[in-house]
């Protein structure tokens, strides 16, 4: 950006050197680049980064040195004097694609008489480059690099119906444009354009077809707000580069478009004569206010090194333009960062603001910083923890892809997902589901593992896995943990239950009988974490296991969890209780129970009934069989018996043995074996 010394003066006062001033823009962030000396004028040529588009122009540089010199900026007051035409009457703004254009300001000037420059003003732009092309042109280009602000010029009597359209590009049009070079434009590309045909590339350039001429009279101005992302595209695709594209890439200061509008149709009637038609013709919404900032004042010490008063702090920006909107004298404040400043949206952002206006060079270079030793985050020890416990019980850790095919994602569908979320893109042709189980992905890399002799592969991921959004229920991405096991049941179910009991000791994991076409019949069970359910476990459906997809050749156990409710209920501050004095006594139990009562009734029931000497119950094995008759199963249990205050004899342990058989009997219909 280069800016003219001259020109600055209009606004501020500026130091005695032009080496004293370029040294403090530097210490701010503005680096020079160089510096020349254009007949009586000088030019300085700052690097602007991308996050500060208000240094495009020079008001922006002037409200810097207002600022670092603690010197009044004094800023044009625009004052125009309307005719009794509406604006709104004689033409109209339709944005089609407000995506591309959020925001769109029309104003009319009518009677303009196109001619040469004043000295003045050609002068100003020939110190930054730019060549003098009429009046109208010229005084759009002059408060384009006075406020950062692009606008554009239309002939209003071209415009056919009088009126301006923002879309995009039909297929196939084309546009010349004021460098009288024709472009063929795409539909991705958002124009400018009239009852008939684009008039401007929207931010980059305007058309030949529209572009001021000795014969206009009546004037559209342009002032609007395109996207960055958007304008990009369209720069980058058609090779098309300009200062204005320049400055929308970078934003430009949304609450300022009418402001802006004002001073530039003040300075075309000041040129060229004319009226300015009364009021704008707006089009788009209107700019979000934006959030406050929480600023802890001893933050800025804690990160920069030294100690800045809360007042100066406070002053410092202020003066940048930021609203205290409240500071309650405990150290903390809340500020408001100016429209033209869209980089300010972080505490971090405000202290760097007070480093840069107190003088990086007041740092001291041997400041010493309290450093604080990192810690991860709960979630990522959470997950540390999961991974050194599957481990350790022997399975291994897989990291796949977040993409399936549709054959894949049918195949195994746990979800009942219909319409899978997908992606377009030339080298995801075949795998191009966003998965929503990681079941699939274990099962391809347990496949390959078989293809390769290794038949006993028990694989793990933690990932996320991608769901539609849906009101009431706005988890759409979360954070899964699945396992692919040649264990059977009883191992998975055990090895969910180590470690769950690693994670969240207080809680228990429980595992309910339920139907998933997924998996067997039989062998399917849901998930519980306390009463909440966090997903299931089952052995593989012989019609999946069989499928062309994977032919798997021994049998598969497989369980997904979601990991969040482990998140919450997870402690890993382990607190200890000193090894019991008395030694414990077993006691095997073997029951035959109806086939629709679970293992979890039973352990529940026997946990009730059991006492104070009952420890604990573990399970130990299930069996079916003809000897036992239709619709019955036997499980095996071990009861755990140990006093606090003694060691246990053969009476006490039988006394209660006995309540356990007796309401298993009573409330199960339970068959001791």
């Amino acid at each position: 950006m280069i800016v003219s010394v001259d020109w600055l003066k209009d606004y501020v006062k500026l130091p005695g050197s032009t080496e004293e001033l370029t040294d403090k823009l530097t210490f701010s962030g503005l680096n020079l680049e160089g510096v020349e000396t254009p007949g009586d004028d000088i030019a300085i040529d700052l690097e602007v980064t991308s996050n500060r588009p208000d240094c495009l122009g020079h008001i922006g540089v002037a409200r810097e040195i207002s600022v670092l010199y603690d010197t009044e900026l004094k800023l044009p007051e625009p004052k125009l004097s309307p005719s009794s035409e509406k604006t709104s009457e004689a033409t109209s703004v339709t944005i089609e694609c407000p995506d591309a254009c959020p925001r769109y300001v029309a104003r009319l000037i009518r009677g303009v008489k196109i001619g040469p420059s004043p000295e003045w003003l050609v002068k100003r732009l020939a110190t930054l480059g730019i060549n003098s092309v009429n009046n109208v042109v010229d005084a759009t280009n002059y408060v384009m690099f006075e406020t950062g602000q692009p606008f554009h010029a239309f002939d209003f009597a071209k415009l056919v119906g009088g009126k301006i359209v923002v879309r995009y590009a039909k297929p196939g049009e084309k546009i010349e444009a004021i460098d009288h070079q024709t472009y063929e434009l795409a539909p991705t590309m958002c124009v400018i354009a009239d009852a008939e045909q684009p008039v401007a590339v929207a931010g980059v350039m305007g058309g030949a077809s529209t572009e001021i001429s000795d014969k206009t009279i009546d004037i559209l101005l342009e002032t609007a707000e395109f996207a960055p992302l958007s304008v990009r595209h369209t720069a980058r695709t058609l090779k098309l580069f300009s200062p204005s594209q320049y400055r929308f890439e970078r934003l430009v200061d949304s609450e300022a478009l009418d402001w802006n509008s004002q001073r530039c149709a003040e300075l075309i009637v000041q040129l060229a004569g004319g009226e300015v038609s009364d009021g704008v013709v707006f089009a788009g919404s209107t700019a979000e206010p934006r959030e406050p900032i929480t600023l802890r004042f001893a933050q800025i010490e804690r990160l920069l090194g030294i100690s800045i008063p809360e007042e100066e702090s406070t002053r410092i920006l202020t003066a940048l333009g930021m609203e205290e909107v409240e500071s309650n004298g405990k150290g903390t404040g809340k500020f408001i960062p100016p429209s033209w400043r869209p980089d300010l949206t972080r505490e971090v952002d405000l202290i760097e603001e007070v480093a840069r206006i107190h003088g990086y060079d007041e740092l001291p270079n041997d400041a010493i910083l309290p450093v604080a030793v990192p810690t991860l985050p709960h979630a990522d020890l959470v997950r540390h923890k999961i991974r050194e416990v599957l481990t350790s019980l022997g399975v291994s850790e897989a990291i796949t892809l977040s993409f399936v095919s549709m054959d894949q994602q049918q195949l195994f569908n746990p979800n009942k997902i219909t319409e899978p979320l997908t992606v377009e893109h030339s080298t995801r042709r075949l795998e191009n589901v966003l998965r929503t189980s990681l079941i699939p992905s274990l099962l391809q890399c347990r496949r390959e593992n078989e293809r390769r002799g290794v038949f006993d592969a028990d694989l793990f991921e933690i990932a996320k896995i991608y769901l539609r959004s849906e009101p009431g229920n706005p988890e759409a991405e979360p954070t899964m943990l699945g396992i692919v096991s040649g264990g059977n049941f009883g191992e998975l179910k055990g090895q969910l239950e180590t470690l769950l009991e690693t994670l969240c000791p207080a809680h228990r994991l429980t595992a309910r009988a339920c139907e998933l076409e997924e998996l067997t019949t039989g062998y399917a069970a849901e998930l519980f974490l306390d009463d909440e359910p966090i997903g299931w476990m089952g052995i593989l459906s012989s019609r999946i296991q069989e499928s062309s997809l994977l032919d798997l050749r021994d049998e598969v156990t497989v369980a997904e969890l979601k990991l969040e409710p482990v998140y919450q209920r997870a402690n890993l501050n382990r607190t200890y209780e000193p090894l019991p004095q008395f030694p414990a006594m077993d006691r095997d139990i073997n029951f035959m129970l109806d086939e629709d009562v679970s293992w979890e009734q039973l352990r529940q029931t026997m946990e009730t009934s059991g006492g104070e000497l009952l420890e604990r119950v573990d399970y130990v094995s299930q069996f079916r069989g003809s000897q036992l008759g239709a619709n019955k199963k036997s499980y095996v249990a071990r009861l755990v018996f140990r006093s606090a205050t003694g060691t246990l004899v053969s009476d006490q342990v039988d006394a209660e043995q006995k309540k356990i058989v007796d309401a298993c009997t009573k409330e199960l219909n339970a068959v001791q074996r």
